[in-house]
């Protein structure tokens, strides 16, 4: 049921400012052995329609969306979500993010997600693609659980590659925290700019305009599922895996977000059945 408690943050100002700042809450939780939307409050243009259960009670899909279609200089969205204990959630996008022209402005998101005993998050969303002279910052906060699991990808198009758009002016920043019973467990901190060499670098992008993480954080990953993810070839593309005692981070670097997506999506079939103790099944979104 939706949450009829005050707004998040003080009311959005008068009709004319040219930036939103939104904001969604999402809490999910589990009665009867079925996860379900519990908690929903939106401020602004960040918003979930409908939670959905395509394989069964077990685990909740929910799709965000941000009804404008893009995010402009100055825009900022921040998601929230708590999972209950032994609830499942799968959060999804309808489709790629759009980071426009800064204007002298940046564009944020944060995510604060919070993970309880015995249960799982996974964020699924689709590409974000950085427009020419975007100057982005994207930052989470990630808290679980001792026994929680956490599993989770982004993936970055550097221009518009339909319409053969180079990155040539732009900022993107990343600020990545995961922290287990108060533990930090994964830092990762990111800062590129468009002129920079590392670009073209051999030890950076290898002039790449498509690059993506898979993270998944639920302790020590069996190596034969590792060497099965080793296993997915890929043309013209560049992936690595590290596996530490708390997370698996996958990476990618290439030219085509379509099959950064395919090679996340891949992996994801083979390590969820460990994880989450389930095959994945696609969102239905992602058929549209």
């Amino acid at each position: 049921m939706d949450d009829l408690s005050p707004p998040l943050v003080s009311p959005l100002p008068p009709l004319g400012r040219r930036h939103w700042h939104a904001q969604l809450s999402l809490g999910f939780a589990q009665r009867d052995q079925r996860s379900y939307l519990a908690h929903r409050l939106h401020q602004g243009p960040l918003v979930v329609q409908k939670s959905l259960h395509p394989e069964g009670d077990e685990v909740c899909h929910a799709v965000v969306v941000h009804p404008p279609g893009g995010v402009a200089g100055g825009d900022a969205l921040h998601l929230s979500v708590n999972v209950d204990a032994g609830a499942h959630a799968l959060l999804t996008t309808p489709g790629a993010g759009k980071w426009y022209k800064a204007n002298g402005l940046r564009a944020e998101q944060t995510l604060a997600f919070n993970v309880a005993a015995g249960a799982v998050l996974e964020w699924l969303p689709q590409e974000n693609i950085l427009f020419d002279a975007a100057d982005v910052r994207f930052e989470a906060q990630i808290e679980l659980a001792a026994d929680a699991c956490f599993a989770g990808w982004e993936v970055v198009c550097l221009g518009r590659q339909a319409q053969h758009e180079r990155w040539h002016v732009g900022r993107y920043q990343l600020k990545q925290q995961i922290r287990r019973d108060g533990q930090l467990i994964w830092n990762e901190v990111a800062l590129l700019q468009a002129q920079d060499c590392l670009r073209e670098s051999w030890v950076g992008l290898a002039d790449a305009e498509v690059f993506g993480t898979l993270l998944v954080c639920a302790g020590a990953v069996p190596a034969e599922l590792v060497a099965a993810c080793r296993d997915l070839t890929l043309t013209n593309a560049h992936v690595g895996m590290t596996a530490l005692p708390e997370v698996l981070c996958i990476r990618y670097v290439g030219h085509a977000s379509q099959q950064a997506k395919q090679f996340f999506e891949a992996c994801w079939q083979q390590l969820r059945p460990w994880y989450a103790g389930r095959a994945a099944v696609r969102p239905r979104i992602w058929n549209t």
